[in-house]
């Protein structure tokens, strides 16, 4: 089998160093080279032509922002961004995520050897599945204009509606254009997205920044209302639950499920239970199994189920999943999630 290859692109030599050694450790990858700057990188680029590219937001010269713009223009490679995890470096990467970033994770604790052995498979199993994932068309599906506050005067008041997403790989861009289409009175809106602590809040910012609806992190105890969409944190699971006619998050810091932390499946298992059946429960773009089960629970709760196409997914493997386990109703592209929504939210059901 033929390894996936990838170049290292970091200004310090020993992280550069440090993620050659944890990325080797995984068989399947090989390195076949790095480089200090974008300058370097761009030569080695065209010299190596590697599978996949590990980026550092911050380096001399043009910061890893700008040439992953230039990448991405000129010759569109996968790309895993490696970033210190500071409010201006969560911000510039969850832009990396939109201009065309497959990945992001945090820089590795170099004080730990526990934490590194850890932090090399999770490297390892990004970096693999960046090989494997399909450049859409990006451009087609991201709105550049904020939309409109406007309310809806087809939706119904029901205050037992709710929406619930869960996304993995690509899913950043693929939930912002969800989002941005929703009136200001769409029903509430919970999201899981796999992404790390810290950036969970840069990316529910910068989507509110654009959309009618407020976004921001969930907090526990946050009560859901309409026009509002809460998104888990990095490192809690988000469940809600119901009292009296009202929805509420409980955020819980438990081990993983399905792999993960937040968790798809532990989101649409707590929906499944609340909702009564109101609920539409949308599965996106993602490598791996997670919401599989919650879907097909939530499905066989009464509540409506969506799951994102193969055509307009980055990685169609949560789908695929959900789609095989018998838990979805509908498939659409990406594009049409907006509808499929705005037709459940006008309904009386």
């Amino acid at each position: 089998m033929k390894k996936v290859t990838v170049l290292v692109v970091d200004d310090s030599p020993l992280m550069r160093h440090l993620i050659t050694q944890m990325l080797e450790a995984t068989p399947e990858i090989e390195v076949i080279g790095d480089a200090e700057d974008a300058k370097v990188a761009r030569d080695k680029i065209k010299a190596l032509n590697p599978d996949v590219i590990t980026l550092d937001i911050e380096m001399p010269g043009m910061d890893g922002l700008s040439f992953l713009e230039k990448l991405m223009q000129l010759r569109p490679t996968p790309v895993v961004m490696v970033s210190s995890l500071t409010t201006k470096n969560a911000r510039h990467t969850v832009r990396a995520l939109e201009i065309g970033a497959v990945e992001v994770v945090c820089k590795p604790n170099v004080e730990s050897s526990t934490a590194l052995e850890d932090y090399a498979v999770m490297l390892g199993e990004k970096v693999i599945t960046a090989s494997k994932a399909k450049f859409t068309h990006i451009e087609t599906i991201r709105p550049t204009v904020a939309a409109k506050p406007v309310i809806d005067h087809e939706i119904s008041k029901s205050t037992k509606k709710l929406i619930a997403i869960g996304s993995s790989t690509g899913g950043t861009v693929a939930v912002e254009s969800v989002l941005v289409k929703m009136p200001s009175n769409c029903p509430p809106i919970v999201i899981t997205q796999h992404i790390p602590p810290g950036f969970s809040k840069a990316f529910a910012d910068r989507v509110n920044e654009i959309a009618a609806i407020n976004v921001r992190e969930a907090q526990d105890g946050d009560e859901l209302k309409a026009g509002t969409a809460l998104v888990a944190p990095g490192d809690r699971h988000l469940l809600i639950h119901e009292k009296d006619g009202r929805y509420f998050c409980t955020l819980k810091d438990s081990e993983p499920v399905s792999r993960h932390k937040p968790s798809v499946d532990v989101l649409f298992d707590s929906v499944a239970k609340s909702s009564n059946g109101k609920a539409l429960g949308i599965i996106l773009t993602g490598m791996g199994s997670d919401g599989a089960s919650g879907m097909k629970h939530l499905h066989d709760s009464g509540n409506q189920t969506l799951a994102q196409d193969e055509a307009s997914s980055m990685v169609w493997g949560m789908p695929k999943k959900a789609i095989d386990a018998g838990g979805v109703d509908r498939v659409v592209g990406i594009t049409d999630v907006p509808s499929e929504i705005l037709t459940y939210a006008r309904s009386k059901r």
